[in-house]
């Protein structure tokens, strides 16, 4: 019996959660894959973690390595479902949340309302304390209120309770101080203090990230201690990891501690995923576009590097600020368009598609589950881009009378024919995507037509090569996996921590920068130490923020890890210059200085190594299942060859139009098209005649 390592991934979305299962035999060096997806069980979230895992008939007592990722902690914020909070916040800052930025988004909009704060007024607490933006004590901490605060938040059936003191950033003493004092006077209540999350300047937003992290750590912390009650129930021995929205995995007892890192985990796995892909395909520049059931995301990433920021708000749009939370997040732009998103028509008569979705439940009107609402998936079907006898890789039977009922009304609504109305809803989520996918290249100094679109996620297989023909990428690559494709991401990540730091210097203070540099690593290093790693086993990356002397906004210059030196503050400098102007199309004869550190620390827990598939000289016609005719919404109906992805190897090309079949997604190939199956399994389309 050979040896063998197995890992697992579980990724809960908004309408499906998905599993990947690799097996590698250390022996032979074959890796054995299965994916599986199974609804997404809310609020019991971890029902349909352990429910995946039975449908793929995994012995989790073998796992050698599991990962999950997950949405609780964006859905508890977006529906509402979390903790009662309580703040406790330096005296005369108790309306900080309240009065919020200047910058709303609908600023001609006489009667515009800020978003409400999660804490009601009289739920905010001051205290007598006061420290300065170096960290130096201004007041000393008074505790003598402390007594009345939690009387009155016991009273008001407060869960969680928030700590934020101005410039905490700075020095935490006090919040650290008043965060034991609060756990002594109340052990049963969950307590979040600023500096365990960021230690960033910008009071609005340090309060608030933390205000939101204590709203969702009680509900979430109940979330993963099921889950791992689940999943050792059935065997699992080993060390749980959590995917965190910076694109790597922590601890189970790390994410515990601060869970608003979760907010975005999905998405992070499969961006970091599509990086990772790139370096094994040779395309270190990629436009990667994620369409699941309610949302379609994407992020641009060069060099082979995802970036990552602070600067990341929830429920933000054209007429709500929205509400900051200040945590490592991957720098992504998302929409309401999926392929359970809505088609609706206005009161004008004009054809909409989301932001709205049918979800799982009911699903679209093709699920047969009870939807009368017609969806982007309803229209890829009736227009025979999606095989109606293979629907859901053949596990639901289409519902074609609902279909044809759903798309009937919005037709009857607009005067036009069902067919018409389809191609409609196409277009018009197509051009959504667009122009999401513009504002993270075009908008960012980025011509599109230096990158190659990687599209995955159950729906972007199907509109990925129209979306490249119309930004003009090089070519689309669809992963082996597709529809999996951010539970296969996890796999290819590292325990990574990003530690963000705020400190005002000038670019030219060598000495300044050195010791920030150095305390930061240190501080990292002891903090993997005491989860077992050693300094050899960790990688550090510094990214030293600056910005013109005065400005409001930063970009991040990378430096060596090493002493810092005259030359590295010159290269610096320098770089900075190019960075800014890529950014923001243009450069200033000013001052440059310092404003705080970016260091990205990781270490590897068990990642993925790909091996090349093997061939057993199969012909590409025994790949083909059949022809249809196929209505390409832009180029007409054409009659397509249809594809079994299954019985595809390394080496295999053709020419569209065609579809290729997918047990969990299908791939739209275009008249003109060249496709090329590679040595693992992925699927590369020209764009480009």
């Amino acid at each position: 019996m050979t040896d063998k390592i197995t890992r697992v991934s579980t990724d809960v979305g908004g309408t499906f959660t998905d599993l990947v299962y690799f097996e590698t035999d250390l022996e032979t060096g074959v890796q054995t894959v299965r994916t599986e997806k199974s609804d997404t069980t809310p609020p019991d979230f971890e029902k349909g973690v352990l429910n995946v895992l039975e449908k793929a008939k995994v012995d989790v007592g073998s796992v050698d390595f599991f990962a999950h990722g997950t949405t609780v902690v964006i859905n508890a914020l977006t529906e509402r479902k979390g903790a009662k909070v309580g703040l406790i916040t330096t005296k005369g800052f108790r309306d900080s949340i309240e009065i919020g930025r200047g910058n709303r988004p609908d600023f001609f909009n006489l009667r515009y309302k800020k978003p409400a704060p999660f804490v009601e007024r009289y739920l905010r607490r001051e205290i007598v304390e006061r420290m300065d933006y170096h960290g130096n004590e201004v007041t000393p901490l008074d505790l003598a209120s402390l007594d009345e605060t939690l009387a009155l938040f016991r009273a008001e059936g407060i869960e969680a309770i928030a700590i934020s003191l101005l410039h905490a950033y700075a020095n935490p003493e006090h919040e650290i101080r008043l965060k034991a004092e609060v756990e002594a006077c109340w052990p049963e209540v969950t307590v979040v203090a600023s500096h365990q999350i960021t230690r960033e300047w910008r009071e609005y937003e340090r309060t608030n990230t933390a205000i939101l992290s204590a709203y969702v750590q009680p509900k979430a912390q109940r979330y993963l201690e099921k889950l791992e009650a689940g999943l050792t129930g059935k065997g699992y021995a080993g060390q749980l990891f959590i995917m965190q929205s910076n694109c790597g995995v922590d601890s189970l007892d790390a994410i515990k501690a601060v869970p608003i890192t979760m907010v975005e985990s999905g998405p992070a796995s499969g961006f970091w995923g599509a990086a990772e892909l790139g370096r094994i395909i040779g395309e270190p520049n990629i436009l990667a576009l994620d369409i699941g059931g309610t949302t379609a995301k994407c992020s641009l990433i060069e060099n082979n590097q995802v970036t990552i920021k602070t600067d990341y708000w929830i429920e933000r749009d054209g007429k709500s600020a929205g509400y900051p939370i200040m945590v490592p997040v991957v720098d992504l732009v998302e929409i309401g368009n999926g392929g359970g998103s809505i088609a609706w028509v206005d009161d004008f008569g004009k054809l909409h598609v989301g932001p709205h979705s049918a979800g799982s439940t009911p699903g679209p009107a093709a699920y047969g589950r009870g939807g009368e609402e017609a969806t982007t998936t309803d229209a890829n079907l009736a227009l025979g881009r999606i095989n109606r006898d293979y629907f859901c890789g053949g596990s639901v039977e289409a519902d074609i009378p609902a279909l044809e009922k759903a798309l009937g009304k919005l037709a009857e609504r607009m005067g036009n024919s069902p067919e018409d109305v389809a191609r409609g809803i196409i277009r018009i989520a197509n051009s959504n995507m667009v122009n999401a996918l513009k504002l993270v290249s075009v908008n960012r100094g980025y011509d599109p037509r230096d990158f190659t679109l990687v599209v995955f996620g159950g729906g972007g297989p199907m509109h990925g090569v129209a979306l490249g023909q119309e930004l003009g990428v090089k070519k689309v690559v669809v992963p082996r996996g597709a529809p999996v494709f951010s539970a296969w991401g996890m796999m290819m990540s590292d325990l990574r921590r990003d530690y963000f730091v705020t400190r005002l210097m000038d670019s030219a203070d060598r000495e300044g920068l050195d010791a920030l540099l150095a305390h930061t690593m240190e501080r990292a290093r002891a903090e993997y130490a005491r989860e077992g790693f050693g300094a050899d086993k960790v990688s550090l990356k510094p990214m030293v923020r600056c910005r013109y002397q005065n400005q409001e906004f930063a970009v991040e210059v990378p430096v060596p890890a090493g002493p810092v030196t005259e030359e590295t503050l010159t290269k610096m400098v320098s770089e900075f210059h190019e960075i800014y102007e890529r950014e923001y199309t243009y450069r200033l004869a000013a001052g440059v200085e310092i404003i705080g550190l970016h260091l990205v620390a990781a270490a590897e827990v068990g990642k993925l190594e790909l091996v090349a598939l093997p061939k057993t000289g199969a012909k590409l016609e025994d790949a083909v299942k059949g022809r249809r005719m196929v209505d390409y919404a832009t180029e007409g109906r054409h009659e397509a060859t249809i594809y079994d992805s299954t019985k595809f190897e390394p080496g295999m090309s053709f020419t569209g139009p065609a579809v290729i079949e997918d047990p969990g997604t299908t791939i739209v190939v275009h008249p003109g098209n060249r496709v090329f199956i590679d040595d693992f399994g992925n699927t590369h389309i020209e764009t480009r005649g």
